[in-house]
């Protein structure tokens, strides 16, 4: 069995004030998994936009996530993916990046909030860890 993939709205509840939500990404990233670099990226532009966060902190997040998490490049393939995947089950393009990344990576399950929990999608199971 692959690793999870973690989508970044995973990784940004580290900075919740929400504790139980925070505790339970914390949990996640702890086992460690799989993120892309369209996951970090998402992470950065929230930090940075969202939150205001200095980049300090933003890098420290960042080295935390990538020592624990294993890293999936975006390529062709992977973008191809992203679209036929669009396509077929009408998710936004961003979205059907990170579902093609999971695939790619071999994972299983994909923690995400922002995808509805319990689809399958080409064999992966979208799981929301907040239910």
């Amino acid at each position: 069995m692959g690793k999870p993939f973690i989508d970044s709205n995973i990784v940004l509840y580290l900075l919740s004030g929400d504790a139980a939500k925070a505790d339970r990404a914390e949990e996640i990233l702890a086992t460690g998994g799989v993120v892309s670099v369209q996951v970090l990226n998402e992470v950065v532009s929230v930090c940075r936009r969202k939150l205001k966060m200095p980049w300090e902190e933003i890098e420290a997040l960042l080295l935390a996530v990538k020592t624990v998490c294993d890293i999936q490049p975006l390529t062709v393939v992977s973008h191809e993916k992203a679209v036929e995947i669009a396509k077929h089950f009408q998710l936004s393009f961003y979205d059907a990046n990170i579902v093609a990344s999971a695939l790619l990576s071999g994972a299983e399950v994909l923690f995400s909030e922002d995808l509805h929990n319990g689809i399958l999608i080409e064999g992966i199971c979208i799981q929301n860890p907040f239910i």
